[in-house]
This record gives C-alpha cells, sequence and structure tokens, in this order.
C-alpha cells in the first residue's frame, strides 16, 4: 500500500498574501513546513500541489531546491489538484496537510496514518479533526484513492471542491469514517491556533520558531510548545484573537456535521 501525502501551496492567499513563501527561521515557512511533515516516521511520498500559475513558480524552485516533487494543477478546484497529485505519485491512500500547518508535530501525522493503515479495509476516511481535539493547525486527513476518485466524480457544491474533503465527511450515513482524539483528553481545538491565515498568526508562528528552533534541532515537539506557551503567555496572546476562526464559519447552514461550537467569526474576533 503506498502513502502518499499531498501538501496543497500557492502564493495567492487573500488574507496574507505569498504566506507560504514568508521567512520562518532563516527559510521560507513552507520549507520549515516540508521539513516538520518529513521527520514523521511513516513511510510516504511527500508532494506539494500548487498551481499552474506563474505567481507560484517560487513554490516549484522551492520544491525543486529540497528535492520534494511539486504537480501543478487547477487554480481553485482543491480537489481536481488533490486528485491530480495523488495519481501522479501512484497512491493507494492519499493523506492531506494543508500548507498553513507550520507547527504540525510529525508525530501526530504517524498517530492518523497508523490508524488509517491500520484499518485501511474498515474506513473510507480517516482524520483528527471530526470533531477536532488538536490545536488549530495539526490537520490530518486521510483516504483511499478510490474515495478520492469518487470525491472528485460526484461533488458539484464549491465549497467541496475548494476544501478537497467534505463530499466525503459530511456524509457519514455514506461514508465509513473513523476520527483520531487527542490522546491528553484535552480540546484547545478553539483556543490554541497553530495555523497561519493572519498577519497575527505568522507573528505567534515566528515567535515560536525563534525560542525552540535551532539547526541542531530543527523538529521540535507540540509538548515544547504548549510548554512555551504556558511559560511565555505574551507568544500565546499574539493571535489568541484569531483562534476559532476557520472557512466552516461560511457554510453552516449548508455542512450537515458541523456545528457552530466549531467556528466562530471575524467579526467576533
Amino acid at each position: 500500500m503506498k502513502v502518499v501525502v499531498v501538501v496543497q501551496a500557492r502564493t495567492s492567499s487573500t488574507r496574507l498574501p505569498g504566506k507560504v513563501l514568508l521567512p520562518v527561521a532563516e527559510k521560507p515557512l513552507l520549507w520549515r513546513m516540508l521539513e516538520r511533515v518529513a521527520a514523521a516516521a511513516t513511510p510516504f511520498e511527500l508532494v506539494v500541489a500548487t498551481t499552474t500559475c506563474a505567481a507560484d513558480d517560487g513554490i516549484r524552485e522551492l520544491c525543486r531546491r529540497i528535492g520534494v516533487r511539486c504537480v501543478s494543477g487547477h487554480p481553485t478546484d482543491l480537489l481536481d489538484r488533490h486528485l491530480v497529485a495523488a495519481r501522479a505519485a501512484q497512491a493507494d491512500l492519499v493523506a492531506k496537510i494543508p500548507s498553513d500547518c507550520p507547527l504540525i508535530d510529525p508525530a501526530v501525522i504517524d498517530r492518523v496514518l497508523g490508524h488509517a493503515m491500520d484499518r485501511a479495509a474498515h474506513y473510507d476516511f480517516v482524520s483528527n479533526l471530526h470533531p477536532p481535539s488538536y490545536p488549530d493547525g495539526n490537520d490530518v486527513e486521510v483516504v483511499p484513492f478510490s474515495v478520492l476518485e469518487q470525491a472528485h466524480q460526484e461533488a458539484r457544491r464549491p465549497y467541496e471542491r475548494e476544501h478537497t474533503t467534505p463530499f466525503i465527511w459530511d456524509q457519514p450515513a455514506r461514508f465509513r469514517l473513523a476520527n483520531v482524539l487527542w490522546e491528553t483528553g484535552r480540546n484547545p481545538s478553539m483556543t490554541h491556533r497553530f495555523t497561519i491565515d493572519y498577519r497575527e498568526d505568522y507573528e505567534f508562528i515566528r515567535a515560536v520558531f525563534a525560542e525552540l528552533w535551532t539547526p541542531a534541532r530543527p523538529i521540535f515537539k507540540l509538548a515544547e510548545i504548549l510548554a512555551l506557551l504556558e511559560a511565555r503567555p505574551d507568544i500565546f496572546a499574539l493571535n489568541t484573537s484569531r483562534a476559532g476562526i476557520n472557512w466552516y464559519r461560511h457554510h453552516l447552514g449548508e455542512l450537515r456535521t458541523i456545528g457552530a461550537d466549531e467556528t466562530r467569526s471575524e467579526e467576533s474576533a
């Protein structure tokens, strides 16, 4: 069974343009994130799925420099782009990790991938997001290639195409879903924001790397980040105004399995 981890990345984000190429610990943010993803112990092929736009030539060049396969596809249909990348890598099992998760813990990736691989015959979708329990920004979703193809053929709503997997996880009566909860029993998914979408997020991520990253030890763990935030409430406060904001807020009337307690609006920030 070949496992392929697809990281979708582009430079045309609306709130923080070019965020994946912003500098963090002496390298572009995407470089640091791919370094963390590649540190997972599970055997997989890592693929970056970017767009065909000339603006994303910098992403293609970054991937060339670090030796990661890069596939270019549709600028806005991320479901199509994800499928193209998975097909190019001849995947049996496909994982989705967003490029806005530069603090993702490799051990979290291993835990979700392991759950999916051990139960590949029993589930159509495995993630740690439905319901969430990890700090926001440790997102891992895993789906068999055949199910991804099915979603690609049938998904019609714009948000299903843009966000890749909702067609699957929002139909629990149709697809066999599994969720990996954080083993601590905690749920800081609405209070701890390790993802990047706003300038405040960048300042937070840059501050965490400045404190924990070293050339000799580039991969720091989730527990170390949490310990830092306990000791440095000033760093924790950098982006708490954005905690809990995600794309669900635009589709609460359409999504069957997402409640208002899993998102908040920018207006309330």
